[in-house]
């Protein structure tokens, strides 16, 4: 029988979706996933055999085809663990396939069937609010993906809870929406530095005008410490701005408080030996 769960793939820090189809039919035991998947995904076979029978759940003795759709997008990461386990399920008719098709669903499954947190979280709610859809993601994920309005986020501890919610028997309740905050206090301020008037005017114009600012000078001269106080000059981001920030760290899996907008301007000290690829480009560093 063949079911089918929604999730996502990131590329960059956009949300796209993805079809994950299972399909159990009859003949020699064996478990493929295909659709162009890296080697996390793949060994996402062995992690969700595991997860399913520790769970109590049937793990069928049948050839077991998963194909994460489109085919020709590369697929990365260990949060495709829980929609292949949720849709395995309903291919053996253990859940119903309007509910499960009917929501976002991402997760890292650990062996004993609890779910571990993922990236991306924010990213995954605000495609999920321009789906319409609920999501369903684990209990760590679910306070970040709440910052999202109109999205009904539901966080789930293990298989077996995120099985059950959507089998209708015991949902899950809607993760509230975090309280309002207000600006962060651990801004350093310009107060704290001595002397250097003229850096510290050519500091004020450009972080005013948002222009650049190169700084030169002998190593201890105070480049440095006057870089780090720029963002205690700026005002506090807005709603949009602060949900651009924060879904970068999201996805790049630096989110420092979950269920917290970074409200403050970031600010990144690369070291003066790094090269122009690694400061523009190359993995998450460039964050």
């Amino acid at each position: 029988m063949l079911a089918r769960a929604r999730s996502v793939a990131l590329i960059g820090v956009d949300a796209v979706p993805v079809e994950v189809e299972v399909d159990v039919s009859p003949g020699l035991p064996a478990f493929t996933v295909v659709g162009l998947p890296d080697q996390a995904v793949s060994e996402a076979r062995e992690r969700v055999r595991a997860a399913v029978r520790n769970a109590g759940l049937p793990f069928p003795a049948a050839r077991i085809t998963v194909n994460l759709a489109p085919a020709d997008l590369r697929k990365e990461g260990p949060l495709y663990d829980l929609p292949i386990a949720l849709g395995l399920l309903a291919a053996q008719d253990l859940l119903p396939a309007a509910a499960l098709a009917g929501t976002l669903v991402a997760g890292e499954l650990a062996l004993d069937g609890s779910l571990r947190p993922i990236s991306g979280a924010v990213n995954l709610a605000l495609l999920a609010a321009q789906l319409g859809l609920p999501a369903l993601l684990p209990l760590g994920n679910a306070p970040e993906a709440a910052l999202i309005e109109g999205v009904p986020v539901f966080g789930a501890g293990t298989l077996a809870e995120a099985a059950r919610h959507l089998g209708g028997s015991h949902p899950l309740p809607v993760t509230p929406a975090p309280e309002a905050q207000g600006p962060e206090d651990t801004l350093l301020d310009l107060a704290d530095l001595k002397g250097q008037s003229g850096a510290r005017r050519a500091l004020e114009i450009a972080v005013a005008g948002g222009h650049n600012l190169l700084m030169v000078g002998s190593p201890g001269s105070g480049k440095t410490m006057l870089a780090r106080r720029a963002p205690g000059l700026l005002p506090p981001l807005t709603r949009a701005e602060a949900l651009e920030v924060t879904r970068i760290h999201s996805a790049a899996g630096l989110l420092a408080s979950r269920g917290r907008l970074n409200l403050g301007a970031p600010f990144r000290a690369p070291h003066h030996t790094v090269s122009d690829a690694g400061l523009i480009g190359g993995g998450c560093n460039f964050l």
